[in-house]
């Protein structure tokens, strides 16, 4: 069971907030524990609450109305979702479900602009993550209109293997993602996945070992990733 204390010291755009607002901020808000695959918010509720993960990784998602669903981003402790609603008064633009268990802190979107207006450094932390947002969704737009479903595959990879270790040639991604759940983030099918997958396992790329997905060659798949792109 997690025991994480209830602070939001380790949130990412907080950490400029001096110590005494930060208590407050603390105090102010609700705090929750979510199961895996419970749901945070859904795709267009219209609450406009902003939500902190102090502790676990949370899926960002979209269901069709066939109901597949839609997978794009994970996001993990310190990061922030649902800003978009305080800002613009807007509907949620996807839903978020607890991937594994998680201690998640809300607060209202008053109290969430009234930080912004209080704490000049808070303002730009947020500015950067929405330009990164908008530079890593363009990437993707990119990949979607030029890439092949097997050099899209190979982009993902590229992109966890980045997430967990940016530097590293090796790296380890614990827990490994599903076939259906790369499938789902790059719109292709299962199949096509393992296909890939067992192709880069041939080529000494990746490798599956206890629950873990190893890319023993990170070089190497990011020159895949950038021939496909003719770079």
């Amino acid at each position: 069971m997690m025991r994480e204390k209830q602070t939001l010291a380790r949130i990412e755009i907080l950490a400029n907030v001096p110590s005494a607002t930060l208590a407050q901020l603390e105090h102010s808000c609700t705090w929750g524990r979510f199961k895996p695959g419970a749901p945070i918010i859904g795709y267009q509720d219209t609450g406009d609450d902003v939500f902190f993960i102090v502790e676990g990784y949370a899926r960002v998602t979209i269901y069709s109305l066939e109901g597949k669903a839609v997978s794009f981003n994970e996001l993990g402790p310190g990061e922030m979702f649902g800003e978009y609603p305080a800002i613009d008064g807007g509907g949620r633009s996807a839903g978020v479900e607890a991937h594994t268990e998680c201690l998640i802190a809300s607060m209202s979107s008053s109290a969430f602009l009234s930080l912004l207006r209080s704490e000049p450094l808070v303002a730009i932390a947020l500015l950067r993550k929405l330009v990164e947002t908008v530079r890593r969704l363009t990437t993707r737009v990119y990949e979607f209109s030029t890439f092949a479903v097997n050099n899209r595959i190979q982009a993902e990879l590229l992109r966890l293997a980045r997430v967990s270790n940016p530097e590293a040639h090796v790296v380890k991604i614990s827990p490994s993602p599903t076939h259906f759940e790369i499938a789902s983030r790059i719109s292709t099918h299962r199949e096509a996945v393992t296909r890939e997958l067992n192709r880069l396992a041939k080529l000494g790329i990746v490798e599956r070992c206890d629950g873990a997905l190893m890319v023993k060659d990170v070089k190497r798949l990011a020159k895949l990733v950038q021939e496909a792109s003719g770079e």
